[in-house]
């Protein structure tokens, strides 16, 4: 069965992120603001020349980018992690598909020993397909010992906790404990000024990617908050928290569009390929008794002014996002699950419902009530793509100084911003400029 005559339905794109938080000119200084713009950029051109390949898949190509992330040092996740109070490392990741893969998700949380955490969670959904999972079983969320007894035992690359050391993320947690303790002494609440005046990263690393076939994938990796409790769990393997992707069938009608419940049907033998419809594939080459299942159909209705038959016209949706910040509000929110609802639900495109919830004066700002711009409750950022039929638009919004990020655009231009504007005199001067939005 041949399947180079397939043609790609979409131009591919790519968004990635490394985090959002108190990132400003006082925060990061112009050194640092190059590097982390270097760095981005870097990885964007990798993983958009990855993308670039005819049969290219949203799933590699976004655990591809994220291992980049891990392994470099400036950012919240592998390499780099945050260590908790008792100044171990507890790696969490997730990965998800808009369609294709029986799990559709999973989460990973509680990791000592995994060197590149996206991967075990792309082989976790990848041997899920399997009856037993191949170990993992039909699970969607996993931590710990038994899991990585599950990594090392399909060959990937295990480390000590030195691994993950680094002498900054070090010396920030030393400082951060010093800081709690000085404020209890003093009985005070809040951020601290050192804690207003240094970057302390909160967030994590992650990649939306689409496909020529229109597939979406989100991967995000963390090592979580700085100085977190052992054992706390946020909200990047929290699936509908700080990560989604789904898709769907909408029906265009006069008055707007109906969002009906099935699954886009892809027919191309190289499409379901993509999407790991591995069945669907082998069924495709047999001979069946039953037609594929398609969308149901109203009956058409009769233009009363042209006497013609208006035909229902259905158009494909599908939507990724990964967010970043704190990590519990977005899990007090179901904030990636909501964004993807609204837009889903309500004649919303996924750009405004992401600023809705993500955006400044969103509802992660607002959950916060009284408490916002004196803690870090309700902090973050998210990134996705929406594809409505051929169409795609990545989105982003955030509600702090800043966020790191890079993406392709239709054009295949690649584009790279931490700030709401190029260049770091384009940044809030502190974290006041932004706390007061």
């Amino acid at each position: 069965m041949a399947t180079s005559t397939a043609k790609p339905r979409v131009t591919p794109r790519i968004i990635i992120h490394g985090g959002a938080g108190n990132i400003t000119k006082s925060t990061v200084d112009k050194q640092q603001y190059n590097a982390y713009d270097a760095s981005l950029r870097k990885i964007l051109s990798v993983s958009a020349q990855l993308l670039s390949a005819p049969d290219a898949k949203a799933l590699d190509v976004a655990t591809h980018a994220v291992t980049m992330l891990e392994d470099d040092t400036l950012y919240n996740s592998g390499k780099g992690a945050v260590f908790t109070r008792a100044g171990t490392n507890e790696l969490e990741c997730s990965i998800m598909m808009s369609n294709g893969y029986r799990k559709r998700g999973v989460g990973l949380m509680m990791l000592k020993h995994v060197k590149n955490p996206i991967k075990l969670a792309r082989e976790v959904l990848i041997r899920g397909e399997r009856d037993d999972g191949g170990g993992a079983q039909d699970h969607c969320e996993y931590s710990g010992d038994y899991v990585e007894g599950l990594s090392k035992a399909w060959g990937l690359e295990m480390c000590d906790q030195s691994y993950f050391w680094t002498r900054k993320k070090w010396e920030e947690h030393r400082r951060g404990l010093k800081e709690d303790e000085a404020r209890l002494a003093a009985g005070l609440d809040g951020i601290s000024d050192w804690e207003k005046d240094n970057y302390i990263p909160l967030g994590t690393c992650g990649a939306v990617v689409l496909d020529s076939f229109g597939t979406i994938c989100v991967a995000t990796s963390t090592g979580g908050l700085t100085n977190k409790i052992p054992g706390r769990i946020g909200d990047t393997p929290t699936m509908g928290a700080g990560y989604w992707a789904e898709e769907w069938v909408g029906k265009l009608s006069a008055s707007g569009p109906q969002m009906l419940y099935q699954a886009f049907p892809g027919t191309a033998p190289l499409d379901k390929l993509s999407r790991g419809d591995l069945s669907g594939l082998l069924n495709g080459c047999l001979p069946s008794i039953s037609s594929p299942s398609m969308p149901t159909q109203q009956s058409p209705s009769t233009d009363s002014k042209q006497g013609k038959i208006a035909k229902p016209s259905f158009v494909r949706h599908a939507v990724g996002m990964s967010g970043s910040g704190n990590g519990d509000t977005f899990i007090r929110m179901a904030a990636a699950r909501t964004v993807a609802a609204k837009s889903r639900f309500t004649p919303t495109t996924l750009s405004s419902a992401t600023t809705w919830m993500s955006g400044p004066g969103g509802e992660l700002q607002k959950s916060a009530g009284d408490r916002w711009g004196h803690v870090h409750e309700g902090v973050g950022g998210i990134i996705g793509i929406e594809l409505v039929d051929q169409q795609s638009t990545v989105i982003c919004d955030y509600n702090c100084g800043g966020m790191f990020r890079a993406w392709t655009e239709a054009d295949g231009k690649q584009k790279c911003l931490i700030f709401r504007q190029e260049g770091w005199e384009s940044g809030p001067e502190s974290w006041v400029d932004w706390t007061n939005m």
